[in-house]
């Protein structure tokens, strides 16, 4: 898999990391979706204690590395890239077939 971090992205992401040990998880959110199919990819922002390697693959990227539930790869693309919008203040997930999320969130736990 291949993730791009634009420069304002990687910022603002950056900016959000209250910790040095928090670290990047790219999440599929199926909570209130109504199915375990049914979802939207969001950031979070996670202790790094909570990640371990049975259940999350590391995705190096040039700005930093991001983490994905193994469970959670066949809902995402070979080839994504993580924008900020900044006139919307919002981060959006594209691959080069479609837009996965337009309007993605980044929460910190």
């Amino acid at each position: 898999m291949k993730l791009f971090i634009t420069p304002e992205a990687e910022k603002q992401i950056k900016q959000k990391m209250r910790v040095n040990h928090s670290i990047v998880t790219l999440k599929y959110e199926t909570e209130g979706c109504g199915c375990a199919v049914s979802g939207i990819p969001t950031l979070e922002l996670i202790n790094q204690q909570q990640v371990n390697e049975e259940d999350y693959v590391r995705v190096a990227t040039d700005a930093m590395d991001v983490y994905i539930e193994k469970t959670k790869l066949v809902f995402f693309d070979d080839e994504m890239k993580i924008d900020y919008l900044q006139e919307k203040q919002i981060f959006r997930l594209s691959s080069p077939s479609e837009i996965l999320n337009g309007r993605m969130s980044c929460q910190i736990n």
